[in-house]
């Protein structure tokens, strides 16, 4: 077993012809949001991950072995919900409101600006398709958003970065603030129920 105890953030800093010497690994979201994980790369090679803790692997990261070896993440398909709106007879805004009541549920969503994806959940597929959104079962990669307050892994999908002298640290800007908790998740799902509507053969809903 090789063991790998460092990675590079989307290989950032590395040379474009190392990248393409480096073997690479495909992992899915469940391996790749622990830090401590076996793995065969394409060279056949049995790795040992021991990244620190509260490290989340992203496609694109780059994993360093103890042998000074590279080893490129790629994030391997698996079965997702995607999420979109629908454009005859919604907009664009209603993925917000899924992203919030799936949040209040504190469920894992990558975020795009014309879609969601969660891990699959037919309870959930059946909440979202009562709002009028059209959800389908795909495979694809899952590149869930991290916490506010995470402190592993990459801020802003990898591209972390700090605010120099304009931290928001203590709450010292003359304004309010959000407290760090909230009462969100006592809102039911129920609260906000759709509007109905006429759908057309178009719509996709699957209702």
């Amino acid at each position: 077993m090789i063991q790998v105890s460092k990675l590079i953030a989307h290989g950032q800093g590395l040379a474009p012809v190392l990248l393409k010497r480096a073997s690479h690994v495909e992992l899915d979201w469940d391996v790749r949001q622990k830090s401590r994980f076996d793995a065969a790369d394409s060279a056949g090679r049995h790795l040992g991950v021991f990244l620190p803790r509260g490290t989340v692997v992203r496609g694109g990261d780059v994993l360093v072995a103890e042998d000074g070896s590279l080893v490129k993440v790629i994030a391997a398909p698996q079965a997702v919900l995607k999420i979109t709106h629908c454009s005859n007879h919604g907009t664009p805004y209603d993925l917000i409101r899924a992203a919030y009541h799936l949040g209040n549920r504190h469920v894992p969503i990558e975020l795009k600006p014309d879609h969601l994806k969660i891990e699959p959940d037919h309870v959930l597929a059946d909440m979202l398709r009562a709002m009028h959104l059209i959800v389908n079962a795909v495979d694809e990669a899952f590149e869930p958003e991290n916490g506010a307050y995470a402190t592993g892994g990459h801020a802003h999908g990898g591209h972390g970065h700090s605010h120099g002298d304009h931290d928001h640290g203590d709450y010292d800007h003359g304004h309010a603030h959000p407290p760090a908790t909230s009462k969100l998740s006592s809102i039911p799902i129920a609260a906000a129920p759709a509007t109905p509507h006429v759908h057309g053969p178009g719509c996709k809903h699957d209702h």
